[in-house]
């Protein structure tokens, strides 16, 4: 393995390697930003604009028309020469998956905040995302020439709804009431750009008059960057001098263990604040050597084992994201964590038990491709020749076998019936919505068997019309679609124990399968837990398996309308077997019989999603919109004053919501927004329940 790394030489060290993302609410700026940054470290030459369709990141038609990204999208920039690589996320709700497989294989983020939005509903749930991967951030405040801008304002928004640690090091400079410059803490100096297209920063002597102003800022930034070290606290304490260097080691270290986030502030659409967000992201997101080594299982012993960020360590690399290619077909996303990964090797796919072989190797810029002969520990690319390997798989080699954890992967929470518009269609349409199930484990296809229907399952209206819209221009392929429905679930409101006897005697060995369960109401979330209580051999262990499976088969389809069964304890404490005509199967049917009949007895009940609504909308219209939202049977949770307008959050049950874009827009005379997304299952009325079930 030695001898090869001296043959072959990295572009960059691992210290200077970046792995970063850009996540954010909608419309807050996320694409303009990565735009601009593409452009200042010379990857692009010129400015891509999101309301012109010439981004480079958002390059597929549906983003460009729409003005959205749908898709996350990796690059590599350089930047002091640090390698930075980049990945520009979806800031819409129905994409979370792509934030979700992003940030698992990131090493830092930066989060962008709208200055007269703040922090939107979106915001919180990617900021939500990133803590469980505990990822260090640092905070951009976008858009700070409109109007009703609040630097300020962001910060303590920061603090009460992420409860967050946000440290500005910086603060926005305004000329007659115009965003004209940042004014750098560290250094105290300010920082301005004198051509349109940002290029020319020039850092100035702060204007006499806000000198003061500025002293007491620094005093009180200083004041807490000396709370996370303790010689910086003495040297404060003692009125000794502290260097700007030592200011960014503390920060930087306080940074990469999530006890600070570091907030900048800019306008991306007029050119002004991205450098200084590049110096953040080299001076204070951490390096692959700078996280805590990856931990996975090692298959063979399946004890806990550490991969360190080196070139030298046995390869270990985590499958992140799948999509097809007009030139190559299948692009497998990958991260290496240790080791490296070179052209034509077999790899080992430790997940799934199989081997693979790497035919190409390609570091991304959007949609198109530059070939490389390796990947490294440390570095984010795309790989041609995996023919087995999905989202979430581990590729490592057979000698040193590594699991990886994997990702969270969110539940569907709508469908729609698709039916193939010609004989045609109909040929192609089930290996092409394979491909896409492939890409977005999110989308998922079933068939319904009483119908004839093949049914399609997303998070939102816009995820399953892009998907829909994906089949016809990618793959040429129309489909009829019905009225989107509710996932709805079905779960029990009381503890029963019930017994499934599957007993029949044939002319020859017969089949012998008796259980004895209870069934009571689990936590919400937790699906179907299984316990096995049977103590004395009075089921052998060999049926445990069976019965576990028929539990979980049988939970597939509920006993009031066919729904999946979710939040349920089954616990198994008793059964008999025979000597010769047991078997799985026996124990399998068994399982599937008590478990519909303790549905029967435990008082099903259906569950609906509920979403969380935000609502943005001018003063005059709030009647009219409470009003409708409360017809929609919306409980409403809070309302907040935004200048000259309002802000209602409600939970509202996602049956009320199709086509609510519509009823706003006319309620408001299309002043209205409004964002939504999912919050948690609750109980269906039990009126409508009846209307529903009959």
């Amino acid at each position: 393995m030695i001898d090869s790394l001296k043959n072959m030489k990295r572009q960059t060290s691992i210290d200077k390697v970046r792995n970063i993302g850009i996540m954010a609410h909608i419309d807050a700026g996320k694409t303009t930003t990565t735009e601009r940054i593409l452009y200042y470290t010379g990857k692009t030459y010129k400015i891509g604009e999101v309301d012109e369709g010439t981004t480079i990141m958002d390059w597929m038609e549906q983003e460009q028309e729409r003005g959205i990204t749908i898709t996350s999208a990796a690059t590599t920039c350089f930047f002091r020469e640090h390698q930075i690589n980049l990945i520009d996320t979806p800031g819409h709700v129905d994409f979370t998956i792509e934030v979700e497989r992003s940030l698992r294989v990131l090493d830092g983020v930066i989060a962008i905040f709208c200055a007269v939005g703040g922090v939107q509903p979106q915001s919180e749930t990617v900021w939500r995302q990133a803590n469980r991967y505990r990822i260090p951030r640092i905070a951009f405040v976008n858009k700070m020439d409109r109007a009703g801008a609040d630097f300020q304002r962001v910060i303590d928004m920061m603090k009460e709804r992420l409860s967050a640690n946000p440290i500005a090091v910086q603060i926005p400079y305004f000329e007659n009431e115009e965003f004209f410059g940042v004014i750098d803490l560290i250094e105290k100096r300010l920082i301005v750009w004198e051509d349109e297209e940002g290029t020319k920063v020039i850092k100035k002597d702060i204007p006499k008059h806000f000198v003061d102003k500025v002293n007491s800022f620094h005093n009180l930034f200083i004041e807490k960057v000396a709370e996370c070290d303790e010689s910086l606290m003495e040297k404060y304490l003692f009125e000794q001098p502290i260097s700007p260097f030592e200011i960014k080691q503390v920060i930087r270290k306080a940074t990469i263990s999530c006890k600070l986030f570091p907030v900048f502030c800019g306008a991306s659409f007029r050119n002004k604040g991205v450098q200084p967000l590049l110096d953040g992201v080299v001076d204070f997101l951490p390096s692959p050597v700078d996280i805590p080594a990856i931990v996975g299982i090692n298959t063979q012993t399946n004890e806990y084992e550490e991969r360190l960020a080196q070139d030298d360590e046995p390869l270990s690399a985590l499958l992140f994201k799948l999509a097809q290619d007009s030139f190559v077909g299948n692009l497998s996303y990958i991260r290496v964590y240790s080791g490296y990964l070179d052209t034509g090797t077999v790899v080992y796919n430790s997940t799934k038990d199989v081997k693979e072989r790497i035919i190409k190797i390609f570091r991304m810029h959007a949609n198109k491709k530059e070939e490389v002969e390796r990947l490294y520990s440390g570095e984010i690319g795309a790989v041609v020749g995996l023919k087995i390997s999905t989202t979430g798989d581990t590729l490592c080699k057979k000698e040193y076998p590594i699991v990886l954890e994997s990702m969270h992967v969110p539940e569907p929470v709508i469908s729609m019936a698709v039916t193939p518009a010609t004989i045609k269609d109909e040929e192609k349409m089930s290996s092409c919505m394979k491909k896409l199930c492939g890409e977005d484990p999110t989308f998922r296809m079933s068939y319904d068997t009483e119908t004839g229907e093949s049914i399609i399952w997303g998070m939102g209206e816009l995820h399953l019309e892009i998907m829909v819209d994906r089949l016809l221009r990618e793959y040429g392929v129309e489909v009829r679609t019905s009225k989107p429905q509710v996932a709805y679930k079905e779960t029990i409101k009381k503890s029963v124990t019930v017994e499934g006897r599957y007993i029949k005697q044939t002319g020859g060995r017969g089949q012998y399968g008796h259980i004895v369960i209870t069934m009571e109401p689990a936590e919400p979330g937790v699906g179907i837990e299984f316990v096995d209580k049977i103590v004395g051999g009075k089921i052998p262990k060999e049926y445990i398996p069976a019965i576990k499976k028929g539990i979980e088969e049988a939970s597939t389809n509920g006993v009031l309308a066919g729904f999946s069964v979710v939040d349920v304890k089954v616990t198994l404490f008793d059964g008999s077997f025979h000597e010769v005509d047991s078997s799985e199967l026996a124990f399998k049917n068994a399982a599937i019989i008590a478990f519909h009949d303790g549905m029967r007895k435990a008082d099903p009940i259906l569950l609906e999603p509920i979403m969380k609504i935000e609502v943005t909308i001018p003063e005059e219209y709030l009647g009219d919109v409470i009003g409708d939202l409360t017809s929609k049977r919306g409980c409403i949770q809070e309302i907040q004053l935004l200048g000259d307008g309002r802000i209602i959050k409600a939970n509202v049950p996602l049956s009320s919501m199709f086509g609510y874009a519509t009823v706003l827009r006319s309620l408001t005379q299309g002043r209205g927004i409004y964002t939504m997304e999912f919050s948690h299952y609750n109980e269906v009325p039990s009126e409508l329940q009846k209307e529903f079930i009959k």
